[in-house]
């Protein structure tokens, strides 16, 4: 059993690190590399035993592995060309089906370099190999930790409920991903009111060049038409990103009570991305989501996903830097 106990040590940390703060990407690393340590030893437990069926199931998971990378290649593929036919060819929804580009072009620049065994190719091939497994680890745990966050409990006080802008439709009407968020707004609400709290409402969103008046306005309207006090609805109406989102509310709850709490709402594609840069901005409040339609998540998280490696860019460029010195290694020794 000693061979689980970095797995039972690394899940000690994640707990820990949690406990004391839920809002960094370290501990989607760290639930990662838990459970990637758990498999290794469950591996090597089943290797070292010496048993023909030992063999055949560290066979048989290494097998189910590779044909899990083709049938997510072959769905992302099938989302791709979904988005583009319901969304439009624009580059955001284009996430899903780019990624399955690259990792068939990753599997047949492997399968060439294996074939070749030029000591360019292999060099490439040993570089784009170190680089894809480092992203596709990072994303295991970007996805899971996303799913993780957003079912964990969230604080009984809060003094506002915060919900983000994300465009409209014709210039004025609410769209259905953003009456989401203004649903899941009122049901958090409705809970905290339930529990002795009264907190307010922040529709957060400004104007965009081609829409009729500010989304917050819009925001508004669509919680007030659904039997939502007025006098409980505070308008953030300046800001294009979520980072203005963000800070544009933060200085609206600051300058009302500096001690506030509060808690923010999105889709749940977008929660752990907020919440990272909710902490950045020293927000005190968690994040929520709120249904996203199927077709839409699969491309909406991979763009979330890059959004994230893109704000860590330091250590990502020095990962794949060193991956490249290790990709000229392998070429020099050939």
């Amino acid at each position: 059993m000693w061979v689980y106990a970095p797995a039972a040590l690394l899940f000690l940390v994640f707990c820990w690190r949690v406990l004391r703060e839920r809002r960094k990407f370290s501990n989607a690393v760290l639930l990662g590399l838990t459970a990637l340590s758990a498999l290794v030893a469950w591996i090597a437990e089943l290797v070292g035993s010496g048993s023909a069926s030992g063999t055949v199931v560290a066979g048989s998971v290494l097998a189910v592995g590779g044909l899990g990378i083709l049938l997510l290649t072959c769905l992302l593929f099938l989302n791709g060309l979904q988005m583009v036919r319901k969304e439009g060819r624009s580059l955001t929804n284009l996430f899903s089906l780019m990624a399955a580009v690259s990792v068939l072009a990753v599997i047949a620049l492997l399968i060439t370099a294996a074939v070749a065994e030029t000591p360019v190719l292999l060099g490439v091939g040993a570089t784009a190999l170190g680089m894809t497994c480092y992203l596709s680890f990072l994303f295991l745990c970007f996805v899971g930790y996303s799913f993780l966050y957003g079912r964990l409990y969230v604080r009984r006080r809060a003094d506002y409920v915060v919900v983000l802008g994300s465009g409209l439709i014709g210039g004025s009407t609410v769209p259905p991903l953003l009456a989401s968020r203004l649903d899941r707004a009122q049901e958090v609400h409705a809970r905290l009111t339930k529990r002795g709290n009264y907190p307010s409402v922040i529709t957060s969103g400004g104007q965009g060049p081609d829409e009729d008046l500010p989304e917050s306005h819009a925001m508004a309207a669509y919680l007030t038409d659904r039997g939502f006090p007025e006098d409980l609805i505070e308008r953030e109406d300046k800001s294009t990103t979520t980072e203005e989102n963000l800070r544009f509310s933060k200085a609206i709850m600051e300058k009302a009570n500096p001690g506030y709490r509060c808690v923010i709402v999105t889709n749940n594609y977008h929660a752990f991305r907020a919440a990272l840069t909710a902490r950045r901005m020293g927000i005190r409040g968690q994040v929520v989501g709120s249904p996203t339609a199927t077709y839409f998540w699969p491309n909406a998280t991979i763009r979330e996903f890059t959004a994230v490696i893109v704000a860590y860019k330091r250590t990502n460029i020095a990962v794949f830097l060193l991956f490249a010195v290790g990709g000229v290694l392998v070429w020099a020794t050939r």
